[in-house]
């Protein structure tokens, strides 16, 4: 679909084509629409689909078109990062190029007093649109700064990462002081339970729109090592080693992780750094900073960084542990192989990791090839992901006794287990 064939006004459009913008992608012209109508709206799409224009576009139209109050904040947009904030502030300022009439403001942390200083004026002045991050907000909102009560737009994007970072909490005190008329957009890339049950506090019967989660690009090469965990370090001492690695980013789920593996890789003298929500702002946008302009060679992340954050010529992937679910997985190997160049995803799989890896198979319609271990590192388990249940419990071998039931049947409601028919 055209985006001249949706209900945006002339203005808008006129910005979409100077910016070259003439097609919806799937996100944008199943959401738009809905927006427009003043529906609530959950999207659930992965990062790089459109989703920032499907929400912005809209409402800067009826912004635009007017009959809402000049002397307030209309619109409140929030992002779990400053630099999501970054990026929707810059896309706020060429879909709005032809907006006379809209103000908007950024509001997020680690900036210096004066930067303060002009959020808070601002805010005070009644801001069209509102960018902000959680913690940010908050601390204008009990300085008096901001009033809430007069939003017409509330919209949380990347809420399943706002969720992971700990902002439940915040984010749940400024939709309390929302006007019950709000109309509330959520995006998630991914569609946990705590997302499902965010969604039915805050939205009063949305429009559901979700999309496919993308394959990953085909020229990522994708392989595995079946491994111990405390054979991990060694793999990558090996990779280092053979390969001389750079421009690589290595995910970990957990903020410790992402310490001790740094602090191993500087004493193997590899130049590296580590991201993760424990570091100050202007920290992390120092090391995001070190490794774009590659003073660094290795950044050591937690997931803070596979999505929304887009970094040229990551070379290699390496997943120190198996993500969570299927769209993780996509999301931190996709930060390689843009752009049409080549890349590599590596992914450690120890033996509790062994079905989640499997499911990323399955997603995926295909086996992802598994590299033999290092000599020296010894014996690597077998991978069998097939023997353990959903529950995490293990199935029973062939060599364990079958439970003992009445009259030798198998139990109600159960198939006999044909492993143990000797």
């Amino acid at each position: 679909m055209l985006f001249e064939e949706l209900d945006l006004n002339d203005n808008i459009l006129d910005a979409l084509y100077d910016m070259r913008f003439t097609t919806c992608t799937p996100i944008q012209e199943k959401c738009i629409d809905e927006i427009l109508q003043h529906r609530d709206v959950l999207g659930v799409a992965q990062t790089g689909t459109g989703k920032t224009a499907a929400y912005l576009l809209p409402i800067l139209s009826m912004l635009d078109d007017g009959g809402f109050p000049d002397d307030a904040v209309n619109c409140i947009i929030i992002g779990p990062t400053r630099e999501l904030a970054q990026q929707i502030d810059q896309a706020m300022q060429g879909f709005g190029y032809y907006l006379e009439n809209i103000s908007s403001v950024a509001v997020y942390g680690g900036n210096d007093g004066s930067r303060f200083d002009q959020e808070t004026k601002g805010l005070s002045m009644g801001a069209n649109v509102v960018i902000a991050t959680p913690g940010r907000l908050i601390s204008h909102i009990k300085m008096g700064h901001v009033d809430l009560k007069r939003v017409s737009f509330f919209v949380l994007d990347e809420a399943d990462r706002m969720l992971d970072m700990g902002f439940s909490e915040d984010i749940m005190s400024i939709a309390g002081k929302l006007s019950k008329n709000c109309q509330v957009i959520m995006f998630s890339a991914t569609m946990p339970q705590k997302i499902e049950q965010l969604a039915r506090t805050l939205l009063n019967k949305p429009a559901i729109i979700k999309l496919a989660v993308n394959k990953p690009a085909e020229k990522i090469n994708q392989m595995a090592y079946i491994c111990f965990e405390n054979q991990k370090l060694g793999i990558i001492r090996h990779l280092f080693t053979q390969n001389q690695l750079k421009r690589v980013i290595i995910f970990s789920s957990s903020k410790l992780k992402v310490r001790d593996v740094n602090k191993a890789l500087r004493q193997m003298n590899i130049n590296s750094g580590e991201m993760h929500s424990d570091l100050s702002q202007p920290e992390r946008d120092n090391i995001m900073r070190e490794f774009k302009n590659a003073h660094i060679d290795v950044l050591v992340a937690t997931d803070i960084v596979s999505r929304g954050i887009d970094i040229e010529n990551i070379a290699t992937v390496i997943n120190y542990d198996v993500p969570n679910d299927n769209e993780d997985y996509v999301h931190r190997i996709g930060r390689t192989a843009r752009a049409d160049r080549d890349g590599q995803a590596i992914t450690f799989v120890n033996e509790k990791d062994m079905r989640k890896f499997a499911e990323i198979e399955k997603f995926l319609q295909k086996k992802i090839e598994k590299m033999p271990l290092p000599e020296n590192l010894g014996p690597a388990p077998a991978f069998r992901p097939a023997e353990e249940k959903k529950d995490g419990k293990k199935k029973r071998h062939h060599h364990q006794k079958p439970r003992k039931h009445s009259h030798n049947r198998p139990p109600k409601h159960s198939k006999p287990n044909k492993k143990n028919e000797q």
